[in-house]
């Protein structure tokens, strides 16, 4: 038998937080488990659903899971305040799995059943974050070893007109990285037993809408606010960031989930990442582009031609020799801002192309094929193993169709005006 006193205590605390929001249901089914657990009641899915959703003794349970996705929803509601103004509480309320009722655990019982999996995954985005930030910064330690010793070709590139639009600016510049969301997946004890990269979910919000459609599934994921870079981000920066960084400028980065409007249209924006993670870039780019994604985010189809590149990359080859493909655009924004966008279908196909991009010979092969023009695209070809960047040809470039990029114009238009610059096939 539960105290009462104690679990009604502890139940006032929790609604002085202000954790369980403006949700009317929400509180009505707080306060409804509540009651059920001061009187030692143990209602069924149906009783729930008429008591607090107000359903009637027809509604079919096996096919309206209402009930245990706001049971998922209060589960994490009891977790922000435990995580936030209860984090001091030396016991928990817990709604058990399969059950509609509070329990009292200990903080130490709590964290067995509950919090390792938690505790565990931030101990390992503790580690992720430390890793990637690690690798960044040597990267960039490398990065400016390699600017370092050689001012006059940082300077040269800066010159060139790929770089000298954005930098002869004082705008703001935003590096954009292309970031994934994960969420994880609980066993039957509610541990956290994998991560889950699943491409229509990009967000808490998203998660919460997939779970609403798939109520069955409301008790297997959990939300962990947890992102991830590609490996070729670190390794692009090492290349980008000294370039971007006359000691006048202000350079802030940013995560492409964040991307706002007002940053697009305003401020001097670079873009590195996969072209999966360009989030709202996608659209903006290739509303403009030849070029559009096919089957999957490792092809991409050139609209012009017909022809079809498929990246081998993420098929595991061995010390076979694969291909992937590298995608560079630059273009104004509807401010006179600049945006350049380092991207590619995987790892090594990012990482030529920032590296393209940042060095003086290809650099200057770029823009001579593009013509100096304000607005194009290129696509490279780029030779992998073992998820090593062996190298890589540019294979044509092309103008983009910048209007349509912020007017919409028909697609049509950009067959015509975004027609080859020049092909290097």
């Amino acid at each position: 038998m539960l105290d009462i006193h104690q679990l009604h205590a502890h139940a006032e605390r929790i609604r002085a937080s202000g954790v369980l929001g403006r949700s009317r249901l929400i509180r009505r089914l707080f306060d409804f488990l509540v009651d059920c657990s001061l009187t030692d009641r143990a209602p069924k899915e149906i009783e729930v659903a008429v008591e607090v959703f107000g359903k009637d003794g027809r509604f079919d349970v096996s096919q309206d899971a209402m009930v245990r996705v706001y049971i998922h929803k209060l589960r994490r509601k009891l977790e922000e305040f435990y995580a936030g103004s209860g984090r001091g509480e030396p016991e928990r309320l817990v709604i058990p799995k399969g059950a509609y009722r509070f329990v009292i655990e200990t903080v130490e019982r709590a964290e067995t059943v509950v919090a390792p999996a938690r505790r565990r995954l931030s101990f390992a985005q503790a580690a992720l974050a430390a890793s990637l930030l690690i690798n960044v910064l040597a990267l960039l330690g490398l990065g400016y070893v390699r600017w370092h010793s050689v001012p006059d070709e940082l300077g040269t590139l800066r010159e060139t007109p790929v770089w000298s639009r954005m930098l002869s600016d004082d705008r703001p510049i935003f590096v954009v990285l292309g970031d994934y969301y994960i969420f994880g997946e609980t066993d039957q004890s509610m541990k956290v037993k994998r991560l889950v990269r699943e491409f229509s979910i990009n967000s808490t919000a998203d998660l919460d809408q997939y779970l609403m459609l798939h109520p069955e599934l409301a008790n297997d994921y959990l939300d962990l606010q947890l992102d991830y870079l590609p490996t070729a981000a670190g390794y692009a920066l090492r290349d980008v960031m000294p370039l971007l960084a006359p000691a006048h400028r202000r350079i802030r980065v940013a995560l492409a989930s964040e991307l706002s409007p007002a940053v697009l249209t305003s401020a001097d924006v670079v873009y590195i990442g996969y072209l999966s993670g360009m989030g709202m870039l996608h659209d903006l780019v290739f509303a403009g582009s030849r070029f559009s994604m096919g089957k999957s985010y490792d092809e991409i189809v050139d609209q012009v031609t017909g022809r079809h590149y498929l990246s081998e990359a993420a098929v595991p080859r061995g010390e076979e020799k694969y291909h992937d493909y590298g995608y560079f655009a630059t273009f104004m924004g509807p401010s006179g801002n600049q945006i350049v966008v380092i991207s590619g279908t995987r790892d090594e196909a990012v990482m030529h192309t920032a590296e393209a991009v940042t060095q003086p010979q290809s650099l200057e092969e770029l823009n001579s094929s593009a013509h100096d023009a304000p607005a194009f695209e290129a696509l490279y070809d780029v030779y992998g193993m073992d998820r090593m960047n062996l190298g890589g040809k540019l294979l044509l470039t092309s103008r983009l169709n910048a209007a349509r990029i912020w007017t919409g114009e028909p697609r049509d238009a950009v067959t015509v005006a975004g027609g080859p610059v020049r092909s290097l096939n």
